[in-house]
């Protein structure tokens, strides 16, 4: 019969162990999970066999269960199930003291049987908590992030994507448009946000984020992932074009070049992960004429000129460039104004000399209209003069 126990008692470490080890949690959380299960179902089942405040050890290696009375060691005792003199706890040992913690064995006969019904539940509980708890700490640490899934299903304009250990969704809104998902494709994915839920993370994805299009040129772009290029700013209308702003930290390497690679190909590969998106590489600049006028490639730039105190700018383009600087529905000039950070207003250079010509005009119309203005007041004061000397004279003649 003691066999079967040990044997038994055997068994349960193995399965604590193998559990730990299937789920990926540590085997010493066990242990104390369960051992504090064990201690909720003694409170519950011995309600009448004296103190409840109760420690439970497991041994690591056997699975023996220990329950122990805990009693606080002080100088007079209010609550004998919970308090005992230093008097009396010499008598046990010594060397206790005052406020010290006296242990006694009050394990029941068969309280592994009773108590293992019991805590069943509070340990499987927590095992999933724990498992949760794994879960989003690993995909937390992923945020911002890229990551491959599978499609499992679409419904309602939704894709369910499995992520091995998780599932999560990628909206309408985040997918790129005109992109095709079938039931076992592999999609790449930026992770946007991580939530703690009840029900396990709650991870939220993007197919449109310019974070995806970072991810993609740290990867493609050794010199990016080593700091060496640094991105400096991304502007993006998903599916259609991005533009990149990049800056070199060494004055031999040249920005552009590296990101698009040898023949194209790192840049190429990026494109193809985005579905043939069009993507323009543009040197980032501290000075930011000259970025704004790079952010507007391919159109050639003649002029930058900086209104209202640096939040907007006027730039000037030849005839043959306006359509090109502007863009199909102004996306060209849109994604720069991202990039950059400023307000851009696109101009011909027919355009801003007829303005130019326009302005010196009502400039030249003002000064006129100002001189006439001044000779009038000069004409009246001069006619107030006269009519004052009149009336002076006229004055003088009546007195005299």
């Amino acid at each position: 019969m003691a066999k079967a126990t040990v044997k038994k008692k055997d068994e349960v470490i193995l399965a604590l162990k193998a559990i730990a080890e299937e789920k990926g949690i540590s085997e010493e959380m066990l242990f104390e999970t369960l051992e504090d299960a064990m201690i909720a179902a003694y409170k519950k089942n011995y309600v009448n066999s004296g103190s409840q405040n109760v420690r439970v050890n497991i041994d690591r290696e056997t699975g023996e269960i220990k329950v122990f009375s805990l009693r606080r060691i002080v100088e007079e005792v209010m609550d004998p199930q919970d308090e005992i003199t230093l008097e009396e706890a010499k008598e046990i040992d010594p060397r206790y003291e005052l406020l010290d913690v006296v242990e006694n064995e009050v394990t029941p006969a068969n309280f592994a049987r009773v108590a293992a019904q019991s805590a069943k539940q509070i340990v499987t509980q927590r095992i999933k908590e724990a498992e949760r708890s794994i879960l989003y700490n690993q995909y937390h640490e992923k945020e911002f992030d890229v990551i491959m899934g599978t499609v499992q299903r679409k419904d309602k304009g939704n894709i369910y994507i499995d992520l091995g250990k998780t599932e999560t969704v990628l909206t309408p809104q985040e997918q790129i448009p005109g992109e095709n998902y079938q039931f076992n494709d592999k999609i790449l994915l930026y992770i946007v946000e991580v939530k703690q839920n009840p029900k396990g993370p709650m991870i939220s994805v993007s197919r449109t984020h310019p974070g995806l299009v970072k991810r993609l040129f740290e990867k493609e772009v050794p010199e990016i992932y080593e700091g060496i290029v640094e991105i400096k700013a991304i502007s993006r209308e998903a599916g259609s074009r991005t533009k990149i702003a990049v800056h070199s930290n060494d004055p031999e390497v040249e920005p552009m070049g590296a990101c698009v690679g040898p023949r194209g190909t790192r840049v190429q590969n990026i494109v193809n992960e985005l579905r043939n998106e069009k993507i323009d590489i543009i040197k980032w600049s501290k000075d930011p004429r000259e970025f704004i006028a790079n952010a507007l490639s391919p159109a050639k730039v003649l002029d930058v000129i900086i209104m209202n105190e640096g939040s907007a700018c006027k730039v000037v383009v030849d005839d043959n460039q306006l359509s090109l600087a502007i863009g199909k529905e102004g996306q060209n000039v849109r994604l720069a104004a991202k990039l950059t950070g400023w307000k851009i207003d696109i101009k011909s250079k027919k355009q801003y000399e007829q303005e130019l010509l326009e302005k010196a005009e009502l400039e030249e119309t003002v000064a006129l209209t100002d001189e006439a203005l001044v000779d009038t007041t000069a004409e009246e004061a001069e006619t107030a003069s006269e009519l004052i000397e009149d009336t002076d004279i006229q004055e003088e003649d009546s007195e005299a």
